[in-house]
């Protein structure tokens, strides 16, 4: 488990760049399609990172509260699975459904995606306002895989209702801490 932080490296305010990838089941899916003029959080995510599980629950729980509340989820696995077959489209899926997530969970072979939205770690999270402009790059909390303590979430909540009441983001928005993604050969 390689702490890795996210590197915030797109600029707060600008415009979140475009996608078109496949669910495990071949689907594609767009960024437009998904957010359709909404807010809309995308995390980059996989099925064996204990970062990702240890958020994954409460990811479900507040992702099915503020769908209800007109923000779009999206989560993007862009790991190799070739050297991690545990993140293979086939688990996908089942995870997903483990963890209470009902929002597109999609592939990105290539790698292109992660590599365009400067993606570090899983989870790596952003949040979208209604405009397509990133609003936030930051932590889903302070807890840790193996710190006692219990997701909650609270980072990204703050995030979404400042970004639903049109106020500004609560300051300083904190990286991400997660596994590294694990890049293919040469990537």
């Amino acid at each position: 488990m390689a702490r890795t932080p996210s590197t915030q490296r797109l600029p707060l305010g600008s415009p979140a760049p475009k996608f078109s990838l496949p669910d495990a089941q071949g689907k594609k899916w767009s960024s437009d399609e998904i957010s359709a003029g909404r807010p809309m959080v995308v995390v980059f995510a996989c099925n064996h990172c204990p970062y990702v599980i240890h958020v994954g629950a409460k990811l479900g729980e507040l992702s099915a509260e503020f769908l209800k509340k007109g923000v779009a989820f999206v989560a993007i696995n862009s790991n190799d699975i070739t050297q991690y077959p545990d993140d293979a489209p086939a688990k996908m899926p089942a995870f997903a459904r483990q963890v209470g997530w009902n929002f597109p969970y999609l592939v990105d072979e290539t790698q292109q995606v992660a590599h365009a939205w400067h993606a570090a770690c899983t989870p790596d999270f952003f949040l979208l306002d209604a405009s397509g402009k990133l609003a936030y790059a930051g932590q889903f909390d302070p807890t840790r895989p193996k710190s006692d303590q219990i997701a909650t979430g609270q980072d990204l909540r703050a995030a979404l209702e400042a970004v639903l009441a049109n106020r500004p983001i609560p300051s300083p928005q904190i990286p991400s801490l997660g596994c590294n993604i694990k890049w293919k050969p040469g990537n």
